[in-house]
């Protein structure tokens, strides 16, 4: 088996220095500050990916786009488990 057919992992972000936590929590604040309703702008944005579902207000459309959108979702589903033992 040659190099080239071995699989190569990337990670574009580290998870461990990414607090997904407290981007959503910005994220949500800026959308409450605009007037929005934090958690249908953030389903619009997870189901369509559609940055504009989020406000530029507070830097959060470029803060939450720093997130991978399955890796969020990955993680809410998970917390959402977890919290329910």
């Amino acid at each position: 088996m040659g190099a080239s057919d071995q699989t190569r992992l990337y990670a574009a972000i580290d998870k461990e220095t990414v607090d997904t936590r407290e981007i959503l929590k910005k994220v949500w604040a800026a959308l409450e500050e605009k007037g929005y309703e934090p958690l249908d702008q953030i389903v619009g944005y997870l189901v369509s990916g559609d940055p504009s579902y989020i406000t530029a207000h507070g830097d959060a459309r470029r803060l939450i786009q720093n997130l991978e959108r399955t890796d969020l979702l990955e993680e809410i589903v998970a917390d959402y488990f977890k919290n329910r033992e």
